[in-house]
């Protein structure tokens, strides 16, 4: 599938100058950049010589239309003319026998009738013209013929995309007086702004993290270490994932917003330790080697744990598979790092930075007696918890939460299955299905009334409109499609799927064709296929 489409139009040349343009001189420059494995041409219109019989002159001649065939395939040939010599050199003599112009071939003789030659012109005529017509491109309501570049396998659509629009300029500037080339559709905006979006998440996350961490601590000291440990276990975890050949993507970005979190329990749990420490009157760089050796078993348990439960997700086959390993091992390794920092940086940051305080501020005294306040309450109630007269309330109150759990399992059950939610990708399609047997003026009527609903949504930018898309072979001309890129999503209220559901009805009142809009599946699958089967 195409990640981008290019669509070129013209005031002053047909579909035929415009695809002999393209073809002969901006193709190539599409396929020799970076990622790109083959450029797609629709719409396109090729040059042939067209010959129009007319049936009740061929039967007058008693002729068929064999005979012309016969005719052409004799006549239309190229006949090697010989060579030159001399006593140094060999020249190759090529005669032009073949036709070339609509004059040549409407000259052609196709057989003799009482001894006057019968020529095409008398049985027909030809006239160059497209080869097949039976297929059609507009871009916002003008016909055109679009450029999709498809990339290889195993390269970035970002980097495709945007070496394809650095082109455009180019592109444009060679363009012959009248043309001119606009970008129809563009993947690649969505994943671009997705991961602008996950990288602004990180950093909020970071802060959201610091903030709570200060609540709680009442230290800028303290509050530093976890500060600067969050960052030196990212960035310890991108190590690993260059090592494993992952790329900065949705999945791993998302990998490093949820590690954020995890990263800094290890560094708050061997902070907190030392800090107790150096409170009770030890001195900092024997209160970090103290803490830390008391809670180190802690530590590798805990860092141990979590990447163990988000490891086996890198096994599991499939799709599901393919997309989550990244996402899990990215967690893991940020999570293994995490534990290193906490024993390595985390203790020496402590002995440097932390100091005992005999007084503390009215802030700090305030705030003290909440948290002192909160520790008793829960001392008080897990010891009366733990003694035994209370066996019987806590076996109660296992079998409450027991019946509870198995009834939000229940609820879960009942809920729809999917395999990812629907995204707002800054794009729908259309799919038009003609009865069979349509012609491709039937099909193209109803494509032209579709453009002009679509012409009518405000939030759409442009409608890249395709009669005849050949999804199979021989190409059906009862198809029609539609890419419709919409405005950015600062630029609108409304999210792709309100839009396709206010569409719906309005295509279901056509008569005639079945029509109804999709909007693209998250993952990437072709719009066709099932998003769950059994």
């Amino acid at each position: 599938q195409a990640i981008i489409w290019l669509a070129f139009s013209s005031s002053k040349h047909d579909t035929l100058a415009i695809t002999d343009y393209a073809d002969r001189y901006v193709l190539d420059q599409l396929k020799v950049l970076p990622g790109v494995a083959t450029v797609i041409i629709g719409g396109d219109r090729r040059f042939a010589m067209r010959i129009w019989l007319d049936r009740d002159r061929l039967a007058a001649f008693g002729l068929t239309p064999l005979d012309v065939e016969n005719a052409l395939r004799k006549q239309n040939i190229e006949v090697p003319g010989g060579r030159i010599e001399s006593t140094t050199r060999e020249f190759t003599v090529t005669t032009q026998t073949d036709l070339r112009t609509a004059e040549e071939f409407n000259n052609l003789i196709v057989n003799e009738a009482q001894g006057y030659p019968v020529r095409l012109k008398d049985i027909g005529r030809a006239e160059l013209s497209a080869e097949d017509w039976r297929k059609i491109v507009r871009v916002g309501g003008n016909e055109a013929v679009g450029l999709g570049v498809v990339k290889q396998s195993t390269a970035n659509t970002l980097d495709v995309a945007h070496a394809v629009r650095e082109l455009q300029p180019k592109i444009q500037a060679g363009l012959p007086d009248g043309m001119q080339v606009k970008v129809a559709f563009d993947s690649a905006i969505f994943i671009d702004e997705a991961i602008k979006a996950v990288k602004s998440t990180i950093f909020e996350a970071l802060i959201l993290v610091v903030l709570v961490i200060f609540l709680f601590l009442r230290s800028i000291r303290s509050t530093l270490i976890p500060f600067v440990t969050i960052p030196v276990s990212l960035i310890g975890a991108f190590i690993f994932l260059y090592a494993l050949g992952f790329t900065i993507n949705i999945l791993t970005l998302l990998g490093i917003v949820l590690a954020i979190g995890l990263v800094v329990d290890d560094a708050i749990v061997v902070l907190e330790n030392i800090y107790r420490h150096i409170e009770e009157g030890m001195a900092p760089r024997k209160a970090a080697l103290v803490g830390s050796k008391e809670i180190s078993f802690a530590v590798i348990a805990m860092t141990i744990t979590l990447a163990a439960v988000f490891t086996p997700l890198a096994f599991i086959p499939g799709n599901t598979g393919k997309l989550f390993s990244e996402f899990a091992l990215t967690v893991a390794a940020a999570v293994l790092v995490s534990g290193f920092v906490a024993l390595t940086l985390t203790p020496m940051m402590c002995s440097k930075l932390l100091k005992h305080h005999a007084k503390h501020s009215a802030i700090y005294n305030f705030t003290e007696r909440f948290f002192v306040a909160m520790n008793n309450g829960y001392r008080r109630v897990l010891g009366k918890l733990v003694r035994r007269s209370a066996v019987g309330r806590v076996i109660f109150l296992a079998i409450i939460f027991g019946i509870a759990g198995f009834g939000i399992f229940t609820l879960l059950n009942m809920l729809k299955s999917e395999l990812s939610p629907q995204e707002d990708r800054s794009w729908f399609m259309t799919y038009t299905l003609a009865p069979e047997g349509s012609t491709f003026a039937y099909t193209n009527q109803y494509a032209l009334a579709i453009e002009k609903i679509l012409k009518d949504v405000p939030e759409i930018n442009t409608s890249f409109v395709v009669v005849a898309p050949g999804l199979e072979k021989p190409n059906p001309v009862n198809i029609a499609m539609s890419f419709n890129m919409v405005k950015p999503w600062s630029q609108r209220t409304k999210k792709t799927g309100q839009i396709s559901g206010e569409l719906f009805p309005k295509f279901m009142a056509l008569p005639g064709v079945l029509t109804f809009p999709i909007n693209p599946p998250s993952l990437g699958q072709s719009f066709r296929n099932l998003p769950v089967r059994s």
